[in-house]
């Protein structure tokens, strides 16, 4: 069995690097399921129909050049690349693969939190068309 910490994953948004503002990141992989019940079936049967992913990011804010605020405030509205990797410090392969997908950027939260607290924001965009696992190639 090959239990892993899950601290080293990757995140890259728009070609940005942003792993080192990210607390949590999840994928959301799934489709549309279609019902294609016939007469004389004893239950439902489905076919897998279009993609239906999701991704949700936890982002720590940060306002420098390249960080969290001005990446997601310049991709604001437009869709833009995301990719994630398990492992950002070792190669792209069958144990580590890459997963590359597009989204629309339609959500942030600039502004969050209270009194003595760590500005960040959780968004969650819908990937658009489908997502691409990839064993070979770099992150």
């Amino acid at each position: 069995m090959a239990i892993f910490l899950n601290n080293k994953v990757g995140v890259k948004v728009n070609s940005v690097d942003l792993s080192d503002h990210v607390t949590a990141v999840t994928l959301n992989r799934s489709f549309d399921e279609l019902e294609v019940t016939s007469m004389g079936d004893s239950g439902h049967r489905f076919v897998k129909g279009l993609e239906a992913s999701s991704v949700t990011i936890d982002f720590l804010n940060d306002m420098a050049s390249s960080e969290t605020l001005l990446t997601l405030q310049a991709a604001w509205g437009t869709t833009v690349e995301v990719k994630l990797i398990q492992d950002s410090t070792a190669a792209v392969g069958a144990n580590n693969p890459l997963y590359t997908f597009n989204v629309l950027v339609n959500n942030t939260t600039d502004i969050n939190g209270d009194v003595a607290s760590v500005g960040m924001q959780s968004v969650t965009w819908n990937v658009q068309g489908a997502t691409t696992v990839a064993t070979t190639g770099s992150f």
